[in-house]
């Protein structure tokens, strides 16, 4: 069963604190440079992201002056025609 943290409950030896846990320096430089490189692909989405809300966001206020424009358009038509 597992415990609160998702571990899964193994029981301590006794002694084992304090004790290497089994990973030497090349152990934990290894997962140093993969979380590095995980965390530099993630800067790199976060970029690509924030440019693609830039983009939206352009589009979006592009789309809505081009209906405003359309709308006072198709105001105008009927007033300029004259009875």
């Amino acid at each position: 069963m597992s415990g609160p943290n998702g571990d899964l409950g193994m029981p301590v030896e006794a002694g084992a604190e304090g004790e290497d846990d089994g990973f030497g320096e090349a152990e934990y430089a290894a997962i140093n440079s993969m979380l590095d490189q995980i965390n530099s692909c993630l800067d790199h989405l976060e970029e690509k992201n924030d440019h693609l809300h830039a983009r939206l966001q352009e589009l979006l206020e592009s789309n809505r002056q081009t209906r405003l424009e359309f709308q006072q358009q198709l105001g105008e038509d009927p007033s300029d025609a004259g009875p």
